[in-house]
């Protein structure tokens, strides 16, 4: 997509593939992966994968193992089932990255989840933490099912970007509910259609990537679908390319649906003369 970006609140973007950096096998591979998706954003569970005992960065960390001259962090609370703990994480990443300098300090992907059966997000808690987080001069992005309705209260809540799932957590299932997620994409861009919209979790392969990116999406966050592959480093290109394909798709905008075949070939008009159908 040469030359055009994209705003998610004070960011701005060219990829529009933000990547986890979980279930790697080893950080070299993660930083391989992460190479070849060609994206500018990753996602980091602070508490989980940085924090010390003491609060501050513990040694070697994911971020020893990241650019941070080449990527911005978006740190997450991943992991955290109450709006009290996802707060109190946010705070923790919002400090430790002001200390190491990174704009990442700006911004968190909040997840407040319901349980650890599911994955799936509290929409209560997850309402009440955006509210608290806006207010404390965050940039929220906010996982979320695929309910247009809670979709637009999250909005209407402040944050940067919604972020509906396109199934569970590290499912792979892929777009299960397409029509729910072009309902998202309807109520959160009326009358703001640069509203960012992302869509995050359940891919499971580039095909997905591609769809969500047709029905209109901003961007895909994906972690698993990269880290579980065979071959993530392979994965991640495919990744990248189904990102690039699927935003022209939407651009271009595809042929409707028809109910009977039309024939491909002119049947008048060709150099004047009526040909016979093919």
């Amino acid at each position: 997509m040469s030359g055009e970006t994209y705003r998610v609140g004070s960011f701005e973007f060219a990829s529009r593939l933000f990547v986890g950096t979980g279930k790697y096998d080893t950080y070299e591979l993660m930083a391989q992966s992460l190479d070849a998706s060609d994206c500018e954003v990753v996602t980091v569970a602070i508490r989980r994968d940085v924090l010390g005992s003491d609060g501050g960065a513990k040694a070697d960390s994911i971020l020893d193992h990241l650019d941070l001259n080449r990527y911005t962090i978006l740190p997450n609370t991943a992991g955290c089932f109450s709006a009290e703990d996802a707060i109190r994480s946010a705070k923790l990443s919002r400090e430790l990255l002001e200390g190491l300098g990174n704009p990442g300090a700006k911004w968190v992907k909040l997840e407040v989840l319901a349980d650890k059966k599911t994955l799936l997000p509290d929409p209560i808690g997850t309402l009440e933490a955006t509210k608290v987080l806006v207010d404390l001069g965050l940039e929220v992005l906010v996982y979320t099912s695929d309910d247009p309705i809670l979709a637009r209260k999250l909005k209407d809540a402040g944050a940067v970007s919604v972020m509906p799932a396109g199934s569970p957590i590290g499912s792979g299932q892929g777009i299960l509910n397409p029509n729910n997620i072009s309902i998202c994409l309807e109520y959160l861009k009326e009358g703001d259609p640069e509203y960012p919209v992302i869509v995050d979790a359940g891919v499971g392969t580039a095909s997905d990537v591609t769809i969500a990116m047709e029905i209109g999406a901003d961007g895909v966050l994906l972690n698993t679908g990269i880290a579980g592959a065979n071959d993530p480093v392979q994965m991640a290109a495919a990744m990248r390319h189904a990102i690039e394909a699927g935003r022209l798709a939407c651009l271009s905008g595809r042929i409707p649906r028809k109910r009977y075949a039309t024939a491909s070939s002119p049947v008048s008009g060709v150099i004047g003369q009526a040909v016979a159908p093919v």
